[in-house]
């Protein structure tokens, strides 16, 4: 049986009805007991841990981050300077510059739930055109809108305010 398995073996029969359970309405008494078990499978089959000094896993998408990140960085102040056309507070401590295209129903939705967003957290939103600067959105590899830049990341499509709201908190 491989370490895998045994784990997995371990999860289902350590706690009563555990294929049927989250784990998250577990009483003390049995996540005691579940994760007495996994530990000692821990200690048992060493392998399932990473090595000390093992390198980590490289992402799949390392390069196109890295990639993503370096355009980001060069646009900096044409995406997040203060003056920029925008709203929020100037001096919010988050940014995202906002890409949108004209006769789009989504950005205009999208462009509400910013202002929602902006309104309840320390935000500011550069709003782009697109059309208006196509030059800016072909140096950052943006093809459809809205799209959303933000310091560390670009996301491409409208996202759900929820989402959003998740990136900012981090």
């Amino acid at each position: 049986m491989t370490a895998r398995r045994v784990l997995f073996w371990l999860v289902l029969t350590a706690v009563p009805a555990a294929a049927d359970t989250d784990f998250t309405d577990l009483d003390p008494a049995d996540r005691r007991i579940l994760g007495h078990e996994i530990r000692e499978v821990l200690l048992t089959v060493p392998e399932l841990l990473p090595r000390d000094g093992a390198a980590a896993q490289p992402s799949p998408y390392a390069a196109e981050i890295a990639s993503d990140l370096a355009r980001i960085e060069a646009q900096a102040a044409k995406l997040f300077a203060p003056g920029l056309p925008g709203f929020g507070p100037r001096d919010a401590g988050r940014t995202i510059a906002f890409f949108t295209a004209p006769d789009c129903p989504a950005c205009a939705r999208a462009e509400a739930e910013l202002r929602d967003l902006a309104a309840a957290h320390d935000l500011r939103v550069t709003r782009i055109d697109m059309a208006a600067r196509p030059d800016l959105a072909a140096a950052l590899e943006l093809d459809m809108a809205p799209s959303y830049v933000f310091p560390t990341m670009m996301l491409r499509g409208h996202i759900p305010p929820v989402v959003l709201r998740r990136y900012l908190a981090e």
